[in-house]
């Protein structure tokens, strides 16, 4: 999947009515504003880190609002890693594990983590921790089920919703999975609206070896749930060819998701919220992923 050109805005939905009380946040300046996390990248893919106020754009309902602070993001990232254990991901996952020991290796220090296998119903297998032993446990749970299938829409929703009990500040959904039946019978608008209210970026990783009929019911309501939602969240969608590329994928992320910016703009008091908010840097030959936060300043 290609990175979005700067000179193209990421779409971005806000949820109406779902940011939570400002008394659950600390104030970070003097005046109302709202945020939005960003990562901006070159065109080798390389994270940009040295942009200030003045380099980004952002447009709330169309109109171009006064970004009022740039800074590297301080919040620490909730991520939920969803990794594929049906009959589907049994031939690649030994590379997943390699995998995920990298990227939990990476992000070590800057992230609370959690583990979960959707092959049959979702299940938790490591709770979140920063505790390497902890992890590389859960890494060593993860066995393909012969007779199991993938539940993947399931998993979102239940992450999702979790994410908003605990009010996540910058929540990440990571998915890993191959292409085969899903059977979680649920319709992707409905998942993407559990997303939305979770204001959790969904980056999806699927290997895609082995071909499932797009005309399936059920394969087509997953696709639609992995391209709409991250276009939505400003997550990653990456089909890969082989299972070798998973490491490298997941590194790519991880460095990624480190360096994201903090990015505070203003709005009118009276103005009623957008469904519509569109980012960019101003630097043609950089590139831009972002998502809506339920995070307003408190005056």
């Amino acid at each position: 999947m290609s990175l979005l050109n700067s000179c193209v805005f990421a779409t971005l939905m806000a949820v109406l009515g779902s940011v939570p009380a400002a008394s659950s946040q600390e104030p970070v300046g003097p005046s109302e504003g709202h945020v939005i996390y960003a990562s901006v990248l070159n065109k080798e893919g390389v994270p940009v880190t040295t942009l200030g106020a003045s380099d980004f754009i952002v447009r709330d309902g169309g109109l171009e609002r006064e970004v009022t602070r740039v800074s590297p993001a301080a919040e620490p990232l909730r991520i939920v890693v969803l990794a594929d254990t049906s009959r589907s991901m049994e031939p690649y996952v030994n590379d997943m594990r390699r995998s995920l020991r990298g990227f939990f290796r990476e992000m070590q220090g800057h992230a609370d983590i959690a583990l979960f296998e959707f092959g049959d119903r979702p299940a938790r297998l490591v709770d979140y921790t920063r505790d390497p032993a902890l992890l590389e446990a859960g890494i060593g749970r993860l066995f393909a089920r012969p007779t199991a299938g993938s539940y993947v829409l399931d998993a979102i929703v239940e992450v999702s919703r979790g994410f908003r009990a605990r009010e996540s500040v910058r929540p990440v959904i990571v998915v890993i999975s191959a292409q085969g039946p899903e059977f979680s019978q649920r319709f992707h608008s409905d998942v993407l609206k559990e997303l939305r209210a979770s204001h959790a970026r969904l980056d999806s990783i699927v290997v895609t070896r082995r071909r499932v009929p797009i005309l399936r019911d059920d394969v087509r309501e997953r696709e639609l749930t992995f391209s709409e939602g991250t276009e939505l969240t400003g997550g990653r969608r990456e089909d890969l060819l082989t299972s070798l590329s998973l490491p490298d994928t997941l590194m790519d992320l991880a460095r990624e998701l480190k360096t994201q910016y903090e990015i505070v703009y203003s709005q009118p008091d009276a103005l009623i919220p957008s469904e519509r908010i569109d980012i960019a840097v101003r630097q043609p030959e950089l590139r831009v992923r972002a998502s809506r936060v339920p995070l307003t300043i408190p005056r």
